[in-house]
């Protein structure tokens, strides 16, 4: 394994090139019929943190993108809105171009923020972090429009990082499907309120639906304890084992197959929050690594004795800070790394051919992807597929996503899946399944069936969003 040397330097003026990078993507993307406007009502703002890991040693930093969007999603190129960024925790934001740090004023509240203004739709700033590790919560706000925010973690400006020697990146001999997926964990809540599903004015199984409109894959999340009082569903255990096992059946039933996303939580698992379930909270590392490898296999068996074995399995989900806090905090790579390792040998105990995905929410953050495939597979972790969010309001452009998606493969040879999006169907569904190589392999929308998913209207109906999928299953899938 070869250590990097810190030459903070070299890391500025990557940042640097980065930003031009998504700067010309802005005026001249291929996407601008969909993405951009050149006016129209401003109703939110979008930000872009292409970092959300650094150094805390008073010298990394990231770029902020700021950008407005109107009701549909699409930037408004000529917008010239004002906005502030608030900043809680350590760190100071300057003004890209000269370096300097930005006015800071003083609001009604006494709250403390900088000052910024659009400019041809655009502003790009630079956040730099101080040098205590810390949570950093940057939040954007105009006036009249709903804020953007991010978390940034910094961590210990000493910590160790590694890249990969090239015999360290293992090819991916398995054969993974190709993916036109959708998680609908939320399903059984909504039955549980009363809602049904219709096609032609025919109650039906929402599974089968949408197992012939084109879907191939259903995503479940699974929580550890979720019927716990501080758990995702007190008292009920939606998305715990029980309900999986259920909704495994009908998955099977309508002839898809089964993608589950361990969240070893008893709540959501995401890089804002990635706490350990409540019987697993004072246990001893060893012991938490083997209960974490005991669990995953558990999980897995019950599904194979039932008849319906997953056919994809996620070792945690968006764990670009990494899971179980604070054991497997991204700025603890070694600890973190173990824990994974664990949970991919809790998988290949149940059945060594399932193919296992590592996820982190990065659609558009290429920096911070690199760093963390470099420093996990430097670590051993050693996985199959890699899994991307992408919602553009965080992530960054469809520029920002091919440009990523493309070097990830390039770099480590391995396929990759938008496992989680929801905007830009097409789109997304474009740049996997034109990556090089045929290493895209698919895609899976984040909980499309509810009355605002563009698949059903609030009655339950199946309407023309669900039409798309027979179109995309046959360009992609056939």
């Amino acid at each position: 394994m070869k250590t990097k040397a810190l030459v903070i330097p070299v890391v500025f003026l990557i940042l640097i090139s980065c930003n031009h990078k998504v700067t010309d993507h802005f005026e001249r993307s291929e996407f601008a019929s969909v993405t951009q406007v050149d006016s129209g009502k401003a109703v939110a703002v979008m930000l872009t943190a292409y970092s959300t890991t650094l150094l805390a040693n008073g010298q990394d930093s990231t770029i902020l993108r700021v950008a407005v969007v109107d009701s549909t999603g699409r930037e408004i190129i000529s917008a010239d809105d004002e906005f502030r960024v608030y900043i809680n925790g350590d760190a100071v934001v300057t003004d890209q171009a000269k370096k300097n740090v930005l006015r800071m004023d003083i609001d009604s509240t006494g709250a403390g923020y900088y000052k910024g203004k659009l400019e041809n739709g655009l502003s790009f700033l630079v956040l730099r972090p101080g040098t205590t590790p810390d949570k950093i919560k940057v939040e954007v706000r105009s006036e009249n429009l709903w804020p953007a925010s991010h978390e940034i973690h910094t961590i210990p400006h000493d910590i160790v990082l590694l890249s990969p020697e090239q015999e360290e990146i293992n090819t991916v001999e398995k054969s993974i499907d190709r993916m036109i997926g959708a998680d609908i964990s939320f399903l059984p809540q909504f039955e549980h309120r009363g809602r049904r599903y219709y096609e032609n004015g025919i109650e039906k199984d929402a599974v089968q639906i949408m197992a012939g409109h084109g879907f191939n894959y259903i995503r479940l999340r699974i929580f550890v304890h979720p019927e716990n009082e501080n758990g995702y569903s007190p008292g009920y255990g939606f998305c715990g084992l029980d309900y999986t096992l259920k909704m495994a059946e009908r998955i099977t039933n309508a002839g898809m197959k089964l993608l589950i996303n361990f969240h070893y939580s008893d709540y959501w698992a995401d890089p804002q929050q990635q706490n350990k379930p409540a019987a697993w909270a004072e246990l001893p590392f060893a012991a938490l690594k083997d209960t974490l490898r005991n669990y995953t296999s558990s999980v897995l068996e019950a599904l194979k004795e039932q008849g319906t074995p997953a056919s994809m399995v996620q070792v945690g989900n968006e764990i670009n800070h990494g899971m179980l806090w604070p054991d497997g905090h991204i700025s603890n790579p070694d600890q973190l790394a173990e824990l994974l390792i664990a949970g991919i040998e809790g998988v290949r105990a149940v059945d060594e051919n399932v193919p296992v995905m590592m996820h982190v929410a990065l659609g558009g953050q290429n920096k911070e992807a690199v760093f963390w495939f470099d420093n996990m597979i430097s670590r051993g972790v050693d996985f199959d597929i890699i899994g991307i969010s992408y919602y553009p309001r965080w992530h960054g452009t469809l520029d920002d996503l091919q440009y990523n998606l493309t070097d990830l493969v390039g770099r480590y040879n391995k396929p990759v899946n938008v496992v989680e999006y929801s905007d830009f169907r097409e789109q997304v569904h474009q740049i996997v399944f034109n990556l090089p190589d045929d290493m895209g392999r698919g895609t899976c929308i984040w909980e499309p069936i509810g009355s605002r998913g563009d698949l059903f209207d609030r009655d339950g109906n199946v309407i023309d969003g669900m039409l798309l999928y027979d179109k995309l299953n046959a360009k992609y899938l056939r």
